[in-house]
């Protein structure tokens, strides 16, 4: 096919997502676009896929679009999907970290070992549900995956954003992010120890009968320096019927059975 066929072809498939909907269809899918509603929110909402959405942006006059963030937007509002929200925030407060490039855009990066590839999915998949219209990118470094997402929003969705390293300054939840995390706690607690924690098999020895015997169990260790954000790490688990110690000043340990049991049923081992 010549360059021209080619022009035919994609000018004859534009058209067509064009005139499969009515004029009204299409219109109510652009108002919810000029909401600032994302075009992968409106696709799940109505049906119509994004390709459709941007064709019609592009052939009918849209109503005005505002911006797709929904915390900068003039009625401020969850974000569309908040427990994607609440994991990655638990990995923001554990493993990441946000940037700002010029021109008033900004790259979060949240550092994945390389010996959790199913954490690394997990992560971009987070990333992309929350800024569904960018592109997120995997960059290697010695023994880990940066995943990377650029938008000019990442600081109105994680205001903890801010000079200095987490642990030197405080950490405080926004209402909104309060109001997730109480919605979404297990999404949030998964986020956390995925950054930051781990499930590990613990043993001890006790003499029974004369004859000494090695016990294994396991055991949940969540370790941040940051005060502010184990408290909201141990605050959750108390929400959530999970008892926790501290055995000393970093670590925060899951050991009771029930409490075990609890956190495999809904977090598990990385992998």
């Amino acid at each position: 096919m010549n360059i021209s066929s080619s022009a035919q072809a994609a000018a004859l498939a534009l058209s067509t997502l064009v005139s499969v909907y009515d004029l009204e269809t299409r219109k109510r899918a652009l108002a919810l676009v000029g909401q600032g509603h994302s075009l992968n929110s409106v696709s799940k909402q109505t049906g119509i896929s994004r390709a459709a959405i941007r064709a019609w942006q592009i052939r009918i006059k849209p109503l005005p679009r505002g911006g797709t963030c929904p915390r900068c937007a003039s009625m401020p509002r969850l974000p569309e999907e908040p427990a994607a929200y609440a994991y990655l925030l638990g990995l923001y407060l554990g493993d990441g970290c946000i940037s700002r490039l010029k021109k008033g855009v900004y790259f979060l990066r949240v550092a994945c070992a390389d010996a959790w590839p199913g954490l690394i999915e997990a992560c971009e998949a987070a990333v992309r549900a929350l800024c569904p219209d960018n592109r997120v990118y995997r960059v290697q470094r010695q023994g880990c995956v940066m995943v990377t997402g650029y938008s000019k929003h990442w600081p109105c969705l994680f205001p903890q954003h801010g000079p200095g390293k987490k642990h030197q300054r405080p950490i405080v939840l926004e209402p909104w992010q309060l109001e997730i995390v109480d919605t979404h706690p297990w999404e949030f607690v998964r986020g956390l120890v995925h950054s930051d924690g781990c499930r590990i098999t613990n043993w001890t020895a006790k003499e029974v009968g004369g004859v000494r015997k090695r016990y294994e169990y396991p055991r949940y260790f969540f370790t941040n320096r940051s005060d502010d954000i184990r408290k909201l790490y141990t605050d959750t688990l108390d929400r959530l019927g999970v008892e926790w110690k501290q055995p000393n000043a970093w670590n925060i340990s899951v050991a009771k059975r029930a409490s075990v049991a609890l956190m495999d049923a809904h977090i598990g081992p990385k992998y």
